[in-house]
C-alpha cells in the first residue's frame, strides 16, 4: 500500500471545496468524511449552472435536448463507475429513501417468505427490511456480526439463511467501524441456498473508498448517497436489475412502464455524478495508461485504498515520534487495530476520557471529528462492546499525512 506523491496530492486537494478551512470556523482539518465527503469544486460550479435552467426534460426544444443528453451521459457515467450487467440507474430524494423503496419493492412484490439481513447495517436497510417485512408478514433472519472485528461473513449468511429467503440486504462497509464486508462471498452464500432471493446492497459508506464492480457482486439493487461520494446533498443514485423492475412498481396510471423515477428529477444532480466519474476518471489516469475510462476507474480506486490504508496505518500505529491510538492506555478499536477490511474510518474509545469531550477538546484545535453515540444509528455496534459512544475519525483520499500528525499530536495533547 502506498501513498500519493506530494505534487499529486496538492492537484488532488485543489479540486475540492473547503479542504483547508470551514467557512463557519475558519481553518481546520476535515476528519468527518463518514457524515458527508468534501466537494469538487466541479460540482459547485456544474449546481449553480444547472440550477439557472428554467426548462424541462422531455420538451420538444434546444434545451431540454440538452437536459436528455445530460441525463443520459450521466447513466453512461454510472455504468462505468458501477460496472452493472445490465439494468438500470435512477436518483432519487437521498440514499436512505432509495434503500426503503427498493426494500419495499423487493418485498412486497416477491411470493411468501423471508427476509434475511445483518445485526451490522445501518439502518436505512435493517430498519426497511424489518419494517416491510412485518407489512408483508414475512418473518425477519437477523445474521449476527462479529463483535470483534465489526463484520458479518459469508458463513455466517450461510448459517441463517433458508430457502424461503425472498429478499437479502448486505451492508458494504460499515459507517460506524468503517470495515467492509465481503458483499460477493456473501451474496453467494446467500444464492446457494435461495438462488431467487432479491439482494439489495447498502453501498453509501463504500463509495467514496475504492471501486465498485456490479457485475462481480450477483445482485440488484446498490445504493449510494452522492454527497459522501464528493458530488452533493438532495439526491441519491440506485442501480436496479431487470429482475427487480420486473416486480410490481409505484407507478403512474398508463405512464411508461418499468419506470423507478416519479416526477421530474434535477438535471444538476445527474450532470454533478458526471463531474464525480470524470474526476476518478483523472486520478485513475495518474496511475494508468490505459485509454479504457473503466480500467483508469479501477486504477483509480485502488490508488484511492492504498492512500487511505496508509493514512490509517499511521493513524492506528505512529507516526514519526508520535504514538498511533492503538499505543494509547485504555483504547478500544473499533473493529481491532490490525484489520485489512478497514476503509478509511478508525473509530476508538478511551477509558479514560468521554468520546464526546474529545470530539470537544479536537474540534477547538481545528480537527473536525464526530460522536458516534449507541442509539439508533450506532447501537448495534456500540452496545455489544460495552460503549455508550465513541469518536469517529473518518477520512478520505485528499486527507495528508500532515493531517494525521496534527491529530496525533493533538491526541499526544489530550490524552498526556
Amino acid at each position: 500500500m502506498t501513498a500519493f506523491a506530494a505534487t499529486l496530492m496538492s492537484e488532488i486537494r485543489s479540486r475540492f471545496a473547503h479542504v483547508e478551512s470551514c467557512p463557519f470556523q475558519g481553518p481546520r482539518i476535515f476528519f468527518e468524511n463518514a457524515g458527508g465527503a468534501l466537494t469538487l469544486n466541479s460540482v459547485v460550479d456544474t449546481s449553480a449552472r444547472f440550477a439557472a435552467i428554467p426548462d424541462n426534460q422531455g420538451r420538444d426544444n434546444p434545451a431540454a435536448h440538452a437536459l436528455m443528453d445530460t441525463i443520459a451521459r450521466a447513466r453512461a457515467d454510472m455504468a462505468t463507475l458501477f460496472n452493472p450487467d445490465g439494468g438500470q440507474f435512477f436518483v432519487g430524494e437521498s440514499g436512505t429513501e432509495l434503500t426503503f423503496r427498493l426494500v419495499r419493492t423487493a418485498v412486497m412484490g416477491t411470493p411468501v417468505g423471508a427476509v434475511i439481513g445483518s445485526t451490522v447495517e445501518h439502518p436505512a436497510s435493517r430498519s426497511a427490511a424489518t419494517h416491510w417485512a412485518d407489512q408483508a408478514q414475512k418473518p425477519y433472519i437477523s445474521v449476527p456480526h462479529d463483535d470483534a472485528t465489526g463484520a458479518v461473513t459469508a458463513e455466517a449468511y450461510a448459517r441463517c439463511v433458508t430457502p424461503e429467503v425472498r429478499v437479502a440486504t448486505i451492508l458494504h462497509t460499515s459507517p460506524v467501524t468503517g470495515i467492509a464486508n465481503d458483499v460477493a462471498a456473501i451474496s453467494t452464500a446467500i444464492r446457494a441456498t435461495a438462488p431467487k432471493a432479491v439482494i439489495i446492497v447498502d453501498g453509501i459508506q463504500h463509495a467514496s473508498h475504492g471501486h465498485i464492480d456490479i457485475r462481480s457482486y450477483d445482485i440488484d439493487g446498490y445504493v449510494i448517497s452522492p454527497y459522501k461520494a464528493f458530488a452533493r446533498h438532495g439526491y441519491g443514485v440506485a442501480w436496479v436489475s431487470d429482475r427487480l423492475t420486473a416486480l410490481p412498481l409505484e407507478q403512474l396510471a398508463h405512464g411508461p412502464t418499468h419506470n423507478w423515477e416519479m416526477g421530474t428529477r434535477d438535471t444538476g444532480a445527474y450532470a454533478t455524478f458526471s463531474d464525480v466519474v470524470a474526476y476518478l476518471d483523472w486520478l485513475g489516469g495518474q496511475h494508468s495508461d490505459s485509454p479504457d475510462p473503466r480500467t483508469r476507474i479501477e486504477a483509480a480506486g485502488r490508488a484511492i485504498h492504498g492512500h487511505e490504508h496508509s493514512l490509517t496505518e499511521a493513524m492506528l500505529h505512529g507516526l514519526g515520534n508520535l504514538p498511533g491510538l492503538a499505543d494509547l492506555p485504555g483504547v478500544t478499536i473499533l473493529g481491532g487495530p490490525h484489520n485489512p477490511a478497514r476503509e478509511g474510518l478508525v473509530t476508538f474509545a478511551l477509558d479514560t476520557h468521554a468520546a464526546a469531550d474529545i470530539v470537544a477538546a479536537l474540534n477547538a484545535q481545528g480537527i473536525r471529528t464526530h460522536v458516534r453515540k449507541a442509539d439508533h444509528y450506532s447501537g448495534n455496534i456500540l452496545t455489544p462492546l460495552g460503549l455508550e459512544a465513541a469518536v469517529r475519525v473518518s477520512l478520505c483520499h485528499y486527507n495528508s499525512f500532515d493531517e494525521v500528525r496534527a491529530f496525533l499530536t493533538a491526541m499526544k495533547d489530550i490524552t498526556a
